[in-house]
């Protein structure tokens, strides 16, 4: 982006420089000079409503709105002035009027803008005795009410509904005194439920369902951590009193999101005290399962684990990992695996080929990943596959607010007409499995094509060709070779490409990156590359680590049907669902152990299950899908489960005992974060950018050694396709969420 000339003035006798452009208002701020409003907010269209940014301008004849009044070079400015502070004292006289007085019971109090405008600048009494109008509470939706009376017109949640969620769920209706917002359906809200409206309100017009009449501000406690859901890695804030969390949102605008959060990150909370969460390890006796102790259940997992590598070998035990649990979790599976059993066979459930795009960029991978602000900032975004609205639903804000702010034009190549189809510059629709054969086309115009399919590739090819310094954001419908093919044609483009490629969970990127792959070791190091393998070796103080590529998670599975694999240990995943595998367990299993939060399908069929605490339960790091480290930090205790970390270290313990590796010795995960910062390319990040609450880009260096071309079985990555109001299997038990008329509509 181009450079702006900077301009200076004068703020309360104090000289500022800012670009050419700037409002007033974002003037005085770049300085800490208070200048109060309401209706004003960054990134929406300027509303001039509240006129509680009153200033003086130099030989300007009357006060001037500072959110609309934008700096010139030479100007004088005054924000705190006799004349300002009437003014503004007299506004919030007026905004009064009908404003009832119930701050005690209200939950926006304690934390009201107009409560603290007042404090600070209005008067004791009222010149005002017409009767306050008087409106009964609506309640729009199971997570949605509106209280009239509190409204202050600001507008705002009407501009970020239309604006920013493109939605356009709110209006306004009737006219002067008697205006009200009101919802698209007449009494009642249809829409995304993101809850936005109800951040951005500055009063308690709008108040949470989740949250109502159950506390107030000052009596939580405020935990940063990472949403749990989907993989944009949005930075949440959890109000937690005792041990309860009550709210989740971002007020305070930290975090690669910003405001945003979708309704997922913003009410999905709940699954965490939900009553079928697991408390107890449980152990199969007799056909069920029954509660145990924790010694009980610990020492008859290693046990058994170490009956069968004795009797069948370490080709016959597999482990599935997660892409819910944390990089160190992560880390220390596949180093259990590798180290302690002597198998590659570890994988995950993976929804997008992150291995794919790291092979295909090679050594040029450090710089060509393109995190989400850089998408935010993007000139030209070509979008291929996947529907970030529902999926992936950050990035599609992000491209979103850059075709806003920035005029970014956006191409579109795929199979659905997705929502964000009405803001492309150009969208060519395809078969679906036809995004590879468009690529080919793309990159070396090869293949058989439709002449209406080819024709608009041409123009999508031209217009890519005449733009700059595209992002190529894409999904799971683009793997393997066909990434490639993406690369190919990217590095044709003019200026610098960039690749995001969208997964489906909270660390997808992250359990790639640990190197929970059969065939990759942490860092995407080639399993077999001697390199790779004697530095590891020398890391991890272990004899020689397999070099033979293990089994993928749907190869396990067939092999566990077959006979040929007698044990199986799942960390955070629930195969069963996902892969469609009827009859898994009993009968073709010798012993299945699971580490989870819920009696899944795969959980109800183990012989041993150990409780897990989730991702707002417990501390660690975690890497959102493009490439971006955040710290999780646990937000409240519970009782009875714990987190997988913990359960990895007991285990080995356990198994250290019988014989078999040895144990882990790491006391937090933090210590695991140090050892990860040494082992896994890209991960030599600061410290201090994530303690602060940073999002700290990995920069992968990865280089082919001369293999094979990468290739991924077909059907190996899947998309769980999930909607705004689905998170594969913790989605079923997020409560509020499947109350939503929206949720159950959805297939």
């Amino acid at each position: 982006m181009a450079e702006q000339k900077l301009i200076k003035l004068k703020i309360n006798e104090r000289e500022v420089q800012v670009p050419q452009g700037t409002l007033v208002i974002e003037a005085t701020r770049r300085i800490g000079t208070e200048v109060p409003s309401f209706c004003y907010y960054p990134g929406l269209s300027l509303q001039a409503a509240c006129r509680m940014c009153m200033v003086e301008v130099e030989k300007a004849p009357k006060l001037q709105t500072a959110c609309t009044l934008v700096a010139t070079e030479g100007m004088i400015v005054r924000t705190d002035t006799e004349q300002v502070r009437q003014a503004r004292k007299y506004m919030l006289e007026f905004l009064l009027t009908n404003h009832p007085l119930d701050c005690p019971v209200c939950d926006k109090g304690g934390e009201c803008e107009l409560q603290d405008m007042v404090f600070r600048y209005g008067a004791d009494s009222s010149r005002f005795v017409e009767e306050k109008i008087h409106r009964p509470e609506e309640k729009w939706s199971e997570l949605v009410y509106y209280d009239a009376p509190r409204c202050i017109l600001c507008f705002r949640c009407v501009r970020v509904c239309d604006e920013g969620m493109d939605v356009k769920a709110l209006g306004v209706g009737m006219r002067g005194a008697n205006s009200v917002i009101i919802p698209n359906r007449g009494d009642h809200l249809e829409c995304e439920e993101c809850g936005m409206c109800i951040d951005i309100c500055p009063v308690g017009a709008l108040t949470s369902g989740t949250y109502r009449y159950k506390t107030r501000p000052w009596e939580m406690n405020y935990v940063s951590t990472v949403c749990a859901h989907c993989s944009n890695g949005c930075k949440t804030t959890l109000s937690v009193r005792n041990h309860e969390i009550l709210r989740s949102n971002n007020r305070d605008l930290s975090g690669i999101n910003k405001d945003f959060l979708c309704v997922k990150g913003r009410f999905g909370f709940d699954f965490t005290k939900h009553a079928e969460r697991i408390r107890q390890p449980m152990v199969r006796k007799g056909g069920k399962l029954y509660p145990v102790s924790w010694e009980e259940a610990a020492q008859a997992a290693a046990t058994r684990l170490k009956a069968a590598y004795d009797t069948s070998g370490k080709d016959a035990i597999g482990f599935i990992g997660s892409n819910r649990t944390s990089n160190e979790e992560n880390y220390l599976l596949q180093k259990l695996a590798r180290t302690t059993f002597g198998t590659n066979n570890i994988d995950h459930h993976r929804t997008a080929d992150y291995t794919g795009l790291i092979t295909a960029l090679g050594e040029r991978a450090a710089d060509s990943l393109l995190t989400m602000e850089q998408l935010y900032q993007s000139m030209a975004v070509l979008l291929v596959g996947n529907d970030p609205t529902n999926q992936n639903p950050l990035a599609g804000w992000q491209i979103r607010s850059g075709i806003r702010h920035f005029a970014t034009k956006l191409f579109i190549i795929n199979a659905n007409e997705i929502k964000l189809k009405r803001k492309a510059a150009q969208f060519v629709k395809v078969e679906a499995g036809q995004e590879a054969a468009a690529l080919r086309w793309l990159a070396h115009q090869e293949g058989q094509l439709s002449p209406e399919l080819v024709e608009q590739l041409v123009q999508l090819k031209a217009g890519l060709e005449a733009e700059s310094d595209v992002a190529v954001v894409f999904g799971a419908e683009v793997s393997g070779a066909a990434i490639a093919q993406l690369v190919a044609f990217g590095s044709k483009l003019p200026g610098k490409t960039q690749y995001m490629v969208l997964g489906d969970y909270a660390n997808s990127r992250g359990a790639a990156d640990m190197g929970v792959l059969p065939d990759r070791l942490p860092g995407y190091a080639y399993v077999g590359n001697p390199h790779a393998h004697e530095s590891f070796e020398r890391l991890w103080g272990c004899g020689p680590i397999p070099t033979k590529p293990g089994l993928t998670t749907p190869q396990m599975l067939e092999a566990a049907q077959a006979g040929k694999l007698k044990a199986l240990y799942v960390v955070g995943a629930n195969p069963l669902a996902h892969f469609g595998t009827p009859g898994l367990g009993r009968g073709t299993l010798d012993l299945l152990i699971v580490q989870e939060m819920f009696l899944t399908e795969t959980a109800k069929v183990a012989d041993i299950v150990f409780p897990a605490a989730s991702a707002y339960e417990k501390d660690g790091t975690v890497t959102n899908t493009s490439g971006q480290i955040q710290m999780l930090h646990k937000g409240a205790e519970v009782m009875g489960p714990r987190s997988d970390f913990d359960l990895l270290r007991i285990l080995s313990h356990q198994l250290e005992k019988l014989g078999l590796g040895k144990a882990f010795h790491y006391k937090t995960p933090a210590a695991v974060f140090e050892e990860i910062r040494k082992a896994v390319s890209g991960y030599n990040v600061q410290p201090a950018g994530l303690l602060i609450g940073g999002a700290e880009p990995t920069r992968v260096q990865f280089a082919s050694n001369g293999h094979a071309p990468y290739e991924v079985p077909v059907g190996l990555i899947r998309s769980a396709k999930d909607t705004l109001f689905t998170s594969g299997t913790l989605g079923r038990f997020c409560t509020m969420m499947e109350s939503l008329p929206e949720a159950k509509s959805e297939p």
